[in-house]
């Protein structure tokens, strides 16, 4: 048993379920992992495996987040219902919120982001140019919920309701308008302002927060949600107490 002991210190802590069902599992995915295996990885080095080996059954993946983000991830636990779940992200049936921390401002408080996106190098991804082939079409609404002030340094809280899925969506979009996601290592390099220097989160600032999806049962529509991951209510908190800003309007709730 003391021999063992290391191998369990290093084991990762069990996932948290969100949802458990025959048909369809969520989770609240940590910030670093990646949902399916990375090119050159380890196979079982991702948050699929290790939820197919927490619950001792194979699942399918219908969607995907960014490894640097955190928050919620659903599987469907057969094929039928990822053929299900699958079709309903295609046609748009899927309501999808997240979580942004942005440097810079957003004006009007709501609105719409129509930029075409285009592959780019090194697995990036880049606003279109006109008539560009390849260009696909991508839109994100967007809401404000808190800004914070301090010198001449304006952050805001936001949500990203994206109505396509396409690769780095909401990062692309966000740096597009001059909002570059805090911490972004791909789109926000040399963008972030000193101010945040001895903030208590520096990942990607990003969290999937809510799916609203049809039942693979087809008898009602989920609501799906994941509480905002530690880390970044940590930085919420610093900003409230160091920075100046508005009413709070984004209630944050404990990831138990």
């Amino acid at each position: 048993m003391v021999a063992l002991a290391p191998l369990m210190a290093d084991r990762p802590p069990p996932l948290r379920l969100l949802h458990d069902e025959d048909d369809l599992v969520a989770v609240n995915k940590p910030a670093g992992e990646p949902v399916i295996a990375e090119r050159g990885g380890p196979p079982e080095g991702c948050l699929r495996r290790r939820l197919e080996r927490q619950l001792g059954r194979r699942l399918w993946v219908v969607h995907r987040i960014d490894r640097d983000a955190s928050g919620l991830v659903a599987f469907a636990g057969s094929a039928a219902a990822h053929r299900a779940a699958s079709l309903a992200f295609e046609h748009r049936q899927v309501g999808k919120t997240y979580v942004a921390f942005v440097a810079g401002t957003l004006e009007p408080d709501r609105g719409r982001i129509d930029v075409p996106l285009h592959a780019a190098r090194k697995g990036k991804a880049r606003p279109a140019r006109p008539e560009e082939p390849g260009r696909r079409e991508a839109a994100t609404e967007y809401v404000v919920r808190r800004r914070w002030h301090r010198n001449n340094t304006v952050l805001t809280l936001l949500e990203a309701h994206p109505l396509t899925g396409r690769h780095h969506q909401i990062r692309v979009h966000l740096r597009s308008i001059g909002a570059p996601l805090l911490f972004d290592p791909l789109y926000g390099r040399g963008l972030m302002p000193p101010e945040l220097d001895g903030a208590p989160c520096g990942r990607l600032a990003l969290h999937a927060l809510r799916l609203e999806l049809p039942s693979p049962k087809g008898d009602e529509r989920l609501v799906l949600e994941a509480p905002l991951a530690t880390d970044l209510q940590e930085l919420h908190a610093w900003l409230d107490g160091l920075w100046s800003g508005g009413p709070l309007q984004y209630e944050t709730r404990p990831d138990e």
